[in-house]
């Protein structure tokens, strides 16, 4: 471990090194700093503090191994309503398949810079597969304290040719692992919304592509000042995200400004419905803020799987739920406008679904 060193605030290139020269926190957090750099410091309005956390609630967490009891599917329904975010445990997906994939983001974040830079917006062969450092630091005023490993499914063959050995098998098994998962849950979904099956013009708009990312989170030496990610919606139809046992990750609550902590379960994965759903359903199902915190303590790793529409899709209120008469609270939109409306600037809530409403 490097000696402990503060940095000067003018004296050295943070963003150079960090974000264009791809060490990214990891390597900040490697040097042993005291002191947080400017740059990660946010504007007090964006640091998460105990007057706007809530302790005495929590996301429900739902027991999935009996999908013909019809009490699991209103649990889903209910909470997809009511938090946007649930636990479900008993899933079926292998521990294994869980902590390999843990393993292996370990391993690819333990790389040397050079070796993660190969797969930087920059140096990648695809754009497919971008490894960077906060979210999109062009567009932020103060920067995110994570690292990560973005990967967009499009074959096997695809990811065999692109994808990083260090975590190329265990993402792909992952993936794999949980469609049977994904696909029951949308079932139960769409059931409320009066949609019978899962067709193939369903099937692309619902779970048509995915994308899974690795973050990481290097222990922080002034957290309190930063955030591990800002507060944002997911613009997925469902993710699906597996995290480790650090904790960090706050939901915000529907009814107010409170923010609740989703606490980490040993073999649970943690979902939440996206902005298309939220789309999809008419605002029946909510896409809600979320947000990470920086740990001082130690590093934290996650694994999401965002199950999106397909980029070429047009989403927008199904035709199932506006055949009762209800008025589309939302226009038609191309995803991939949608999508790219969202990585065009800073997390800043809620503001993306804005851009489909009518």
């Amino acid at each position: 471990m490097a000696p402990a060193i503060s940095i000067a605030s003018n004296s050295w290139d943070v963003i150079g090194f960090a974000v264009n020269e791809g060490h990214g926190v990891k390597g900040l957090a490697d040097l042993g700093l005291e002191t947080l750099p400017k740059q990660y410091i946010q504007p007090p309005e964006e640091q998460i503090t105990t007057s706007t956390i809530v302790d005495d609630d929590s996301i429900p967490v739902i027991d999935i191994s009996n999908w013909n009891d019809p009490r699991v599917g209103d649990s889903i329904c209910d909470a997809a309503e009511k938090w946007g975010f649930f636990q479900i445990v008993n899933h079926g997906i292998p521990s294994e398949v869980l902590e390999s994939v843990k393993e292996a983001t370990r391993r690819f974040f333990a790389l040397p810079a050079e070796e993660k830079n190969k797969h930087s917006k920059e140096n990648s062969p695809t754009n497919n597969v971008r490894y960077g450092t906060s979210f999109t630091p062009k567009a932020e005023k103060a920067l995110e304290w994570k690292d990560f490993l973005s990967l967009f499914y499009v074959s096997d063959d695809e990811a065999a040719a692109f994808w990083p050995s260090a975590c190329r098998n265990e993402a792909i098994d992952f993936m794999k692992k949980s469609e049977f998962v994904i696909r029951q849950l949308l079932e139960a979904l769409m059931k409320r919304l009066n949609v019978r099956e899962i067709d193939e013009t369903k099937e692309s708009l619902l779970m048509g592509s995915k994308r899974i990312n690795l973050n990481y989170y290097p222990k922080c030496p002034e957290p309190e000042l930063t955030v591990g990610v800002g507060r944002h919606s997911d613009v997925s139809t469902l993710t699906i995200l597996l995290q480790d046992d650090i904790g960090g990750l706050y939901v915000k609550k529907l009814d107010g400004d409170a923010w609740v902590h989703v606490p980490p379960i040993d073999g649970a994965i943690v979902i939440n419905v996206g902005d298309a759903l939220q789309i999809l359903s008419n605002g029946k199902y909510k896409s809600v803020e979320h947000r990470v915190i920086a740990s001082g303590i130690k590093n934290r790793i996650s694994v999401p799987i965002f199950v999106n529409p397909k980029p070429n899709d047009i989403i927008g209120p199904l035709s199932e739920i506006l055949e009762s008469g209800e008025k589309p609270v939302y226009k038609q939109v191309l995803y991939s406008d949608y999508v790219k409306h969202f990585f065009r600037k800073a997390h800043d809530g809620k503001e993306t679904v804005d851009f489909a409403k009518i």
